[in-house]
């Protein structure tokens, strides 16, 4: 899908004006979908609260309680995922983990809030070049990593699919799950880092995937709202590091702007209150 965005833009792009005509059509089909999915959206607990009925009524009430393990052993992996994989991480870069996530807490609490990274990733690119990393590498890693460093989304497509294997009784050998966990790497990919991306990403893969039922999708749609949380959150944190690093690793981070922006923490003053604040009402 990626691919064919770039392609058609790039087609766009060199048509000219008819371009601009066929970019103004696709714009409007756009704005249809959306209005179409916020329809959806707005009968999505009638379908959740139906899935978990019937998840409750076939399996038991005890079946709660597994997805409540589900969903703390989701919050378990992205924590230690955090701590230590990007913990250690920011600590070869030479900053601190701890200070970082301060710095952007305004920004994870609209994540936490939206359940979606959109919302605030022109804040992320204002405020990452404010500590210190190159507008270019900032323009280039950020958008790409919506794309392409969706962690959350990957932790949970696994645990997800490994938790629907063990409730249909499914007994998946090592191979197998070695296969599912590379295409699950795989289909994170390209996921929108809107709310239920991730969902939709879980049920394309289990229908490419002959072992594990798609219907067996309805057994955690209830409780998707959770973890979407959890994943945007960790997907957010993920980008950030990532920027840091790659900028150092590319000699252009400003090392003595970074650390004095982490001392001092985040600052607001009126010309970043507008600057912030405008790209995010326009989501």
């Amino acid at each position: 899908m990626l691919v064919i965005a770039l392609l058609c833009g790039f087609a766009f792009s060199r048509l000219g004006a008819p371009g601009q005509l066929a970019l103004n059509v696709v714009n409007s089909f756009n704005k249809l979908l959306f209005v179409v999915f916020g329809f959806l959206m707005k009968v999505a607990p009638i379908g959740a609260f139906g899935a978990m009925a019937f998840t409750v009524g076939k399996y038991g009430a005890h079946s709660i309680g597994n997805l409540g393990l589900l969903i703390l052993a989701f919050y378990a992996a992205c924590i230690v995922f955090v701590v230590l994989v990007l913990g250690i991480l920011a600590k070869l870069t030479g900053f601190s983990l701890w200070r970082i996530l301060r710095y952007f807490r305004d920004e994870f609490l609209i994540v936490l809030a939206t359940s979606s990274s959109e919302p605030v990733l022109p804040r992320l690119l204002s405020k990452l070049e404010r500590l210190g990393c190159d507008r270019g590498v900032v323009g280039l890693v950020v958008p790409t990593g919506y794309s392409f460093n969706l962690t959350g989304t990957a932790v949970y497509l696994t645990l997800s699919s490994m938790f629907i294997a063990q409730a249909c009784d499914i007994h998946l050998g090592w191979d197998q799950i070695l296969l599912m966990l590379g295409m699950m790497l795989l289909t994170s990919k390209g996921a929108a880092g809107v709310t239920g991306s991730g969902f939709v990403a879980l049920v394309a893969t289990l229908t490419v995937m002959p072992t594990l039922p798609v219907a067996g999708v309805a057994l955690i749609v209830g409780i998707d709202r959770f973890m979407s949380e959890a994943r945007a959150l960790t997907s957010t944190v993920a980008n950030i590091v990532s920027c840091v690093a790659i900028a150092k690793w590319q000699h252009a981070l400003d090392t003595d702007k970074l650390r004095a922006e982490l001392q001092a923490g985040f600052v607001q003053t009126e010309a970043d209150k507008l600057q912030l604040s405008e790209p995010v009402l326009a989501h």
